[in-house]
């Protein structure tokens, strides 16, 4: 038989950690605006820099040796940051399933 306490303990129990993951799920998401915002933000003035760059070079081979810079530059700075990010995304599920764990955890018999 139920008793009204427990069933209001677990509503109380089931509340308070859907506000922490709520809390854990903002402050993921922000993290991962930040990131997308300074690999955007670099990128640009790394681009800039390259046009400026570009724009002094007087011959054909200087400017095939600074797109090549440029290219190389670019492609290691987005491989970094795309696994960054990645594991910004992977943080963020593990702390948006961590409720769920916790409740399987509690209905799952200990010998599992």
């Amino acid at each position: 038989m139920f008793k009204v306490e427990d069933i209001q303990n677990y509503g109380k129990e089931q509340l308070e950690q859907a506000v922490h993951s709520a809390s854990g799920v903002q402050s993921g998401l922000q993290a991962i605006a930040t990131a997308y915002g300074d690999y955007t933000k670099k990128s640009f003035e790394d681009t800039k820099a390259f046009v400026e760059k570009l724009s002094g070079v007087k011959s054909l081979d200087k400017a095939i040796e600074a797109q090549s810079e440029f290219a190389k530059s670019a492609y290691v700075t987005f491989v970094a940051d795309s696994q960054k990010i990645a594991g910004l995304y992977g943080d963020l599920a593990k702390q948006a399933f961590k409720p769920i764990e916790g409740l399987v955890a509690k209905f799952t018999p200990s010998g599992q």
